[in-house]
């Protein structure tokens, strides 16, 4: 089963067979264009390689649907000017979709699945009821809310409106929020279910704290929407762009904790590729991250770890890439996270503004005597406080709190030995991880990628 996501942004590609995700990738990791809404050809190219007996191939939309929408909301439909790369036989709701990647990725025979984006087809958040009956995979959505009462597409014109870019820089407004006061949410709650597609305009404040409030604002939505899903489940499989807000996240995780909840990596449009090619299997699948391109090749992580002491910062671009927005040691930038001049440093290789945190990676047997979290958190998907601040200060935000990735003993990641070769050297469990990538620019993909990011940057990569 092959399935798609193009058209509007972030266009992927997934494969599935046999009880097993073979392949996804983002199409901007061949294109070089990042968010790239169409397929690169290398990309389908190598779906299409894998010679897959009787191939379904599946979009992750009804694009008639959502053509209708974008005339009723005045928007330019622009479906003159699509290109698909692959000619689909069969067309999946996008929250459908969502849902999929999120409940058939799980380990919960059944779920209530909730979707929060800016918009698919109509739906804008929804709750779909998720099980599996004679092996394969149910669907009955049993609540939503549509166009245009949208909370992602309300922040991501919050986003626009703090003169970043939207579908793509709303992580940047959501970091903002640290250092601001919720002082405009009465403001913004008036603007949040109106059609925001046109953008926001003759708000006045300060932007950290528009952040701040926003962030209040989508806490109390999310948790009400929770409540509703939780009447269905206890376990609660979530998907959708706004599911990358891994502060909201954690706030999530906080007040539903007797809820057992599942975050798929990559939950966004990209993700809806593996949505698409999910519903047309029908079944569960084995879930892992690293599903793209792979780069052979030996690292020995005692000379990481060497070089890391000598230089602060190292590249590492082995195995299969991530599939998702976030470096899961792959392809990944480490660094010494003991000194906060390493902050400053990693920040300049990668042209990004000095406020901005890094995540800190940590072997997972010492997770909680680094910080304040219930469990494990081996995607980035939540945010915690560090309880030893001023050991790792180089990854942490300005209140404290780090995006952390836990990485256990079964790891498929190089990461993992060097972690364990870094804390012999060092005594510290931890270190700085953030995408092999600058600002603007997709992550290191191949070979080549790898050579011009050191002759560009100046990176030693292994």
């Amino acid at each position: 089963m092959i399935g798609f996501s193009e058209g509007f942004h972030d266009a992927a590609v997934a494969v599935v067979n046999n009880g097993s995700i073979l392949y996804a990738s983002h199409s901007e990791r061949y294109s070089k264009k990042k968010h790239d809404k169409y397929l690169d050809l290398n990309a389908s190219m190598i779906a299409r390689g894998l010679n897959l007996k009787d191939d379904v191939v599946a979009f992750y939309e009804n694009p008639l649907l959502k053509k209708t929408r974008q005339i009723y909301a005045g928007q330019k439909a622009g479906w003159s000017e699509r290109y698909l790369s692959m000619q689909p036989t069969v067309y999946f709701p996008h929250h459908k979709s969502h849902a999929a990647a999120a409940f058939q990725t799980s380990v919960f025979d059944e779920s209530a699945c909730v979707v929060v984006d800016s918009i698919g087809e109509w739906d804008c958040s929804s709750i779909w009821v998720a099980k599996m009956e004679d092996d394969k995979a149910v669907y009955k959505k049993v609540w939503s809310r549509r166009y245009p009462k949208s909370i992602g597409l309300w922040y991501s014109a919050l986003t626009k409106w703090a003169g970043l870019r939207p579908l793509d820089e709303e992580y940047i407004f959501m970091g903002m929020a640290a250092y601001g006061k919720p002082s405009h949410t009465k403001e913004l709650q008036r603007l949040l279910y109106r059609n925001n597609h046109k953008g926001i305009r003759g708000l006045e404040g300060d932007p950290c704290d528009i952040a701040k409030s926003a962030e209040v604002i989508l806490e109390k939505e999310l948790v009400d929407i929770f409540k509703i899903a939780s009447s269905y489940s206890n376990n609660i499989c979530y998907g959708g762009g706004v599911a990358l807000n891994c502060v909201v996240n954690s706030k999530l995780q906080d007040r539903f904790s007797d809820n057992n909840i599942w975050i798929m990596p990559n939950p966004g449009d990209a993700g809806g590729a593996l949505g698409a090619a999910l519903l047309a299997y029908g079944k569960k699948v084995q879930f892992s991250p690293y599903l793209g391109h792979n780069i052979n090749g030996k690292i020995d992580p005692k000379e990481v770890v060497t070089s890391l002491l000598e230089n602060k910062v190292v590249g590492v671009a082995n195995g299969r890439a991530e599939f998702g927005p976030r470096a899961l040691g792959n392809r990944s930038l480490l660094a010494d996270p003991r000194e906060i001049s390493t902050k400053d440093l990693v920040n300049t290789i990668k042209k990004r503004e000095k406020f901005r945190p890094f995540a800190p990676s940590i072997l997972e047997e010492h997770c909680h005597e680094w910080f304040d979290m219930p469990d494990h958190s081996r995607y980035m998907s939540y945010t915690y406080q560090c309880t030893r601040p001023d050991d790792i200060p180089a990854c942490l935000h300005v209140d404290g709190s780090a995006r952390v990735q836990t990485v256990p003993e079964t790891s498929e990641s190089i990461l993992r030995p060097i972690l364990e070769a870094w804390y012999e050297r060092t005594g510290c469990p931890v270190l700085l991880n953030t995408s092999l990538n600058v600002r603007g620019k997709p992550m290191v993909n191949s070979k080549d990628d790898v050579k011009l990011f050191h002759e560009k940057y100046e990176v030693i990569v292994f």
